[in-house]
């Protein structure tokens, strides 16, 4: 599998964000996207992710599912967790297996337990921590099994028991031949990521 970007664009607001971006990542690669804020580093996720469309450029994925968009093939994990208060952690992430859909990996009790929420499965999200919430949301990757994982700052308000789970799970991903690149500030753990920089020639 692999991904190419080809001339990408953003503009936002009339504002160009970045331009002529190209990349390509292979199965079993990672790719941090930095720089500064405002560089464009939520954007390239959102435009992958199908949220945002690119001003030009354009996206392929090659080895992969041809009746099914990139999209499609991607878990996004942005900065708000996307969650309903007002169900547990089992229910909402229940409603994300279904939502999502496609091959479920695991199922969504034994991913609340990986991501160490077991004893919390049936408090409704609105009583969970920030890490807590956060753990909750990046179960979404351990319960649907999909190729590419998108994940902006995904190490923001985890503690270090969550953040040495979300190292396991991406080395996981990786060893198993999928991508993932993530938008982040701080060092992930994956010392063999390759890096592209936003903001300093885009």
């Amino acid at each position: 599998m692999r991904l190419f970007a080809s001339g990408l664009d953003c503009v936002r607001g009339g504002k160009r964000v970045f331009s002529n971006l190209d990349f390509a990542l292979s199965g079993g690669e990672a790719l941090l996207v930095t720089g500064p804020n405002g560089a464009g580093k939520s954007s390239l996720l959102r435009i992958l992710a199908g949220l945002l469309r690119p001003s030009g450029g354009e996206l392929s994925l090659l080895g992969a599912d041809p009746e099914r968009a990139i999209a499609e093939q991607a878990h996004y994990i942005g900065h708000l967790d996307a969650l309903k208060s007002s169900l547990s952690s089992l229910e909402n992430l229940r409603f994300w297996a279904r939502f999502l859909g496609g091959k479920q990996a695991r199922p969504p009790p034994e991913a609340l337990e990986a991501v160490g929420l077991d004893r919390v499965s049936e408090l409704p999200a609105g009583y969970l921590s920030a890490g807590q919430r956060r753990r909750l949301s990046l179960a979404r990757l351990l319960a649907v099994g999909r190729p590419i994982w998108l994940l902006d700052e995904p190490g923001a308000a985890l503690d270090s028991a969550g953040q040495d789970f979300l190292r396991e799970a991406m080395h996981g991903h990786l060893a198993a031949g999928g991508l993932i690149l993530a938008a982040t500030h701080t060092a992930l753990g994956l010392d063999t990521a390759r890096e592209l920089r936003l903001g300093d020639s885009h």
